[in-house]
């Protein structure tokens, strides 16, 4: 690969997210205009990769069962959002919100080029160059890990092995044409840069301020996702495991809501999943919120519930919530998976630790509740569960899709949606300007 065509790219990624604001509370410096060589420059470096990640599981939200629009919503709002919530793929207003296929791609160039280059660094210790190494292969296996479940059937819900996902992409040339491959490579993929990933990190915690960085623990984090994603049932319970032996608090509601990037219980603060424009434009789905009961204390925390129709967020539209890891769905991941390898007992007492923070009879109810629960039951619940606690963290579709795939209707203007039950349309399209650029991705 020539060196101008590196440092092209370089200029490219750095101009880009120079155009993005930083959130007040990272500490974020520019890369600058050199081709990196010493490790403070590959800092910069990665911390542009950090930047540049999108915030595309929030916009995939307008397609769960969390959000209504209505004519009371901006025509800017309307026109950016509409055709997803509908899930009018086919003919799009030209104004439709886009999925950042391109930035994806910016952020896996960077992590390849520091992968790559580890044996070019200077200025630094053993320790500073694994670390860093081993937060770039974590962000190669997450990026790869969402646009799959954008972009490509869940990999439970299709043969893995024969179904075309999304390009793999690992390495920094700039020159090769992209083509889309197979969902088990992918998925072998992100299982391989988590394992290199494991080999390389080196720092357990970062500060408050720092801590969209990637951790030691921040891998068995991702791996218990992961494998719950697959069906991996006893290696994502095993993973959550030794994430809850390492950190297990759940953050007071009274005080703090979890998915704030300096909670008790955050892992990763990467991802502001609702953003402001994205807070602006919805109110949440009468349906939805009914899931929570009078008793659930996350009901007031989460959400104003200024009329019965007008329901707004709290947990989001701030750079304050800013959240891709946390305790409380590591709880529900070992959950669900327990459930599903038939360890009924050990799924209540994963669920019940949960709900005893987040009811105002310390989950008393629910402990009765959930005894007499048979397993089709108590997976109900636990997945229930995962809409409450994780609700506008940008897992719903994620779920949604992986799990029973259902059929959502919806009303605006007089007009009836439908999304049908294992409809086509749990899948995005990839977007057309990058089918555009290159037609081989549409096959």
């Amino acid at each position: 690969m020539k060196l101008n065509k590196i440092f092209a790219s370089l200029l490219t990624v750095a101009a880009l997210a120079s155009l993005t604001s930083c959130d007040s509370f990272l500490d974020i410096q520019p890369v600058g205009k050199v081709i990196p060589t010493t490790v403070p420059e590959f800092r910069s470096l990665i911390t542009e990769a950090y930047v540049t990640v999108p915030d595309d599981r929030g916009l995939a939200s307008f397609r769960s069962d969390e959000i209504t629009l209505d004519a009371t919503l901006s025509s800017n709002d309307l026109g950016s959002y509409l055709d997803i919530w509908r899930w009018n793929d086919a003919t799009p207003d030209e104004n439709t919100a886009t999925f950042s296929w391109r930035q994806f791609y910016h952020v896996l160039f960077i992590a390849n080029y520091v992968i790559e280059s580890q044996h070019l660094m200077t200025g630094g210790t053993t320790d500073e160059i694994n670390q860093m190494v081993g937060e770039a292969y974590m962000l190669r296996a997450y990026m790869h890990f969402i646009l799959a479940n954008l972009h490509a059937p869940a990999y439970t819900a299709c043969d893995p092995t024969t179904t075309k996902a999304i390009p793999l992409k690992l390495d920094s040339d700039v020159e090769g044409v992209l083509t889309r491959d197979y969902l088990s490579d992918v998925y072998a993929a992100i299982q391989n840069d988590l394992d290199a990933a494991d080999r390389n990190l080196n720092v357990d915690s970062w500060p408050d301020g720092l801590n969209y960085r990637f951790t030691t623990l921040s891998v068995d984090a991702l791996r218990s996702r992961v494998m719950l994603y697959m069906g991996r049932w006893s290696d994502a319970r095993e993973a959550a495991d030794r994430v809850l032996a390492r950190q297990n608090t759940l953050s007071s509601l009274s005080s703090e809501l979890p998915n704030a990037y300096n909670s008790a219980e955050n892992i990763l603060a990467l991802e502001q999943i609702m953003t402001a424009q994205y807070a602006r434009a919805f109110k949440v789905n009468r349906d939805f919120y009914r899931l929570y009961e009078s008793s659930d204390l996350r009901r007031r925390a989460y959400f104003n519930q200024v009329t019965t129709s007008n329901i707004l967020l709290t947990k989001g539209g701030s750079n304050t919530y800013t959240c891709s890891l946390r305790v409380g769905e590591i709880l529900l991941n070992a959950a669900e998976a327990a459930c599903h390898e038939g360890l009924t007992d050990l799924a209540a007492d994963y669920l019940l630790t949960l709900q005893r923070m987040r009811y105002n009879d310390n989950g008393a109810a629910k402990e009765t509740a959930v005894s007499a629960m048979d397993a089709d039951a108590l997976l109900s619940e636990i997945l229930d569960e995962r809409a409450r606690e994780l609700a506008f963290e940008g897992h719903r579709w994620f779920d949604l899709r992986r799990t029973t795939r259902p059929r959502i209707e919806r009303s605006y203007r007089g007009e009836t949606y439908v999304l049908e039950h294992n409809d086509d349309r749990y899948t995005i399209r990839i977007p057309s300007e990058a089918i555009a650029a290159n037609p081989g991705l549409a096959e």
